[in-house]
């Protein structure tokens, strides 16, 4: 065996609680090396009476590695701990400081979780772990109430820009909850709805005050209690690392310069504020000079920003802060932001925009969840453009389950567009076969999945502002069929436990150069394999099994046949089945 490709350490991704009684243990390994691995654990201060070997399973792979996990209840919340590595006829120890051939007789150089601390277990909440996400851009979703237009507002449906207005206010939210009812919709997240200058409200102008285009706080209540009556979370979107230009703090700082008391609140490297060469003399976000960025270690910046985070989740019964670019924030903000919104709602959701490996913020004490671009463009590369085969696709999911957590996967956000990106439809080229491989992909796998409002109708739109059009109404004008399958993919996720956090995840077949592609989802009570075919031919997929016993839960019927213990299923050119077995 490859002992340099060996590898843990406590804590993080390795060595978790993952509840109040359970310690979950993960080791790294090269590819297809290890043949058996096994932990031996017990309390060091009854290491005879307790001790126990356990073994460890297969949890994920990648292009590299493989890595094992299992899990171990210690019966006094204390662990220590361990490896039995087996590859073939050879097997070797691997403790804390070594690899030695005998198993070891005293637990003093093992590894150690040294106390499951009830309080430190990283709990996401677990209605999350079900929830299938509607993203709203309210300025665009539907006009409600005329009354509130801005002025210059443009005809519903017209042409997108960065700085026109359509009008749209939560009052045409609470108008279409029929309509997200029907399509499946039990979670809702919402771009910015505070007082701002822009159509997308990323410049806060009042933190404390819903946009008077959009509504006032007797809407976002009425809208939240009607939501919840039907079951739906409401998520709203925090910007708390910077502000608007309009904002009372920062317009004093450009008033009075260096004699604001509001002076600190920002990030001033020379007064008066100006732009020279493009380049704020302010930090901002990016560099837009209408975005100044906040001072979130200044104790009253802090202090105001908290009140915020706790007033909407105890005042208007939010479900949860979706954090704008929440990597570029102090940490210690975060944590303390995490102390004080889960006092206010322990089952409060907390999800930060990190767009890339995000397991620093996912350790139980600032998120519970980022929004999941990795995962986004390894769907795209795979099913949308071709520019990964069925290995390289699984490897990559498999890379980003083993960077986090368990808890932290069972409740990721999962997205394949958003406001900040071209529309999945216009990825795809117009292509809907491509986009609803990639869709059954995301709501098959572990996570929370989101769609961006009007994907399921349709609509196309590529990078902002094209992205951001205004969603149709007009049924005549919508893809019903898409629509349709949209509305059966969430009834499927819904019935099947399996397909969510319940379940475990292993490629049955993702070949090097391959198109094809077999996922297992699994409990205890069922076996569910979803099938893709990625490909402009027609392909027959082959399985290992014992029986041909098994149901077709979703798409089209196809022609399966058992010879031989191998199971044959043919699928057309980017088609897709769904089987299933009963295990209880």
């Amino acid at each position: 065996m490859l002992r340099e490709a060996i590898y843990h350490q406590p804590k993080r991704n390795w060595a978790y609680a993952y509840d109040k009684d359970t310690v979950r243990l993960r080791l790294r390994a090269k590819k297809n090396d290890l043949t058996e691995v096994h932990a031996l654990t017990g309390d060091k201060y009854a290491w005879e009476q307790t001790k126990e070997l356990i073994p460890l399973t297969k949890y994920t792979s990648d292009s590299m590695f493989d890595y094992y996990e299992g899990q171990v209840r210690p019966p006094y919340h204390r662990l220590k701990y361990a490896f039995l590595l087996k590859s073939g006829t050879e097997q070797i120890w691997m403790t804390e400081t070594d690899f030695q051939e005998e198993e070891p007789d005293e637990p003093g150089r093992m590894f150690q979780f040294p106390y499951i601390h009830e309080g430190a277990v990283f709990a996401p909440p677990a209605w999350v772990k079900d929830a299938v996400f509607y993203q709203i851009f309210p300025e665009r979703f539907a006009n409600g109430n005329p009354e509130l237009n801005p002025e210059k507002v443009e005809p519903w449906g017209g042409e997108p820009t960065p700085f026109n207005f359509f009008g749209g206010d939560l009052q045409g939210v609470i108008d279409h909850l029929d309509y997200l009812s029907e399509l499946g919709i039990n979670a809702i997240y919402f771009t910015p709805i505070f007082e701002a200058t822009t159509n997308h409200k990323y410049d806060t102008e009042d933190y404390m005050r819903v946009d008077r285009h959009f509504g006032d706080a007797e809407t976002i209540k009425r809208l939240v209690k009607l939501c919840h009556e039907r079951e739906i979370r409401v998520v709203l979107d925090a910007v708390f690392n910077h502000a608007g230009k309009t904002f009372a703090p920062f317009v004093d700082v450009q008033q009075n310069g260096a004699e604001s008391k509001y002076k600190d609140w920002f990030h001033v490297h020379e007064f008066p504020l100006d732009v020279k060469d493009g380049i704020p003399t302010y930090e901002t976000f990016g560099f837009e000079a209408h975005m100044p960025k906040l001072n979130t270690e200044n104790p009253e910046v802090k202090a105001y920003l908290l009140e915020v985070a706790e007033y909407w989740i105890k005042e208007v019964g939010t479900d949860g802060w979706r954090l704008d670019v929440a990597d570029e924030v102090d940490d210690a903000f975060w944590r303390d932001f995490r102390r004080v919104v889960k006092a206010a709602n322990p089952e409060a959701y907390i999800l930060g925009e990190v767009w890339n490996e995000s397991s620093a913020w996912l350790q139980g004490d600032q998120f519970d969840a980022s929004m999941n671009y990795p995962f986004t463009e390894a769907v795209n590369h795979f099913f949308v453009k071709n520019t990964m085969h069925a290995e390289q696709f699984a490897n990559s999911i498999g890379r980003q389950l083993s960077r986090y957590p368990h808890q932290a996967s069972e409740v990721a956000f999962n997205l394949l567009d958003s406001h900040d990106t071209p529309r999945l439809l216009t990825l795809c080229e117009g292509d809907q076969r491509k986009m609803k491989l990639a869709a059954l992909f995301q709501f098959s796998f572990m996570g929370a999945p989101c769609i961006y409002y009007g994907d399921e109708i349709g609509l196309d739109g590529d990078h902002d502002p094209g992205c951001r059009k205004c969603m149709e109404w007009d049924e005549a004008k919508q893809d019903r069929e898409l629509f349709d399958f949209y509305q059966r993919l969430i009834a499927l996720r819904h019935a099947h436990p399996a397909l969510r956090a319940d379940g475990t995840i292993r490629f049955l077949q993702a070949r090097e150069g391959g198109s094809q592609l077999v996922m297992e989802r699994q409990n205890e009570e069922e076996r569910i394999l979803i099938l893709f075919n990625r490909s402009e031919e027609t392909a027959i997929v082959e399985l290992e099994t014992d029986t041909d016993d098994w149901n077709e839960l979703f798409g089209e019927k196809h022609r399966i046949a058992l010879e031989d213990g191998i199971l044959a299923i043919e699928l057309p050119a980017y088609g897709y089945a769904v089987l299933s077995i009963a295990l209880a």
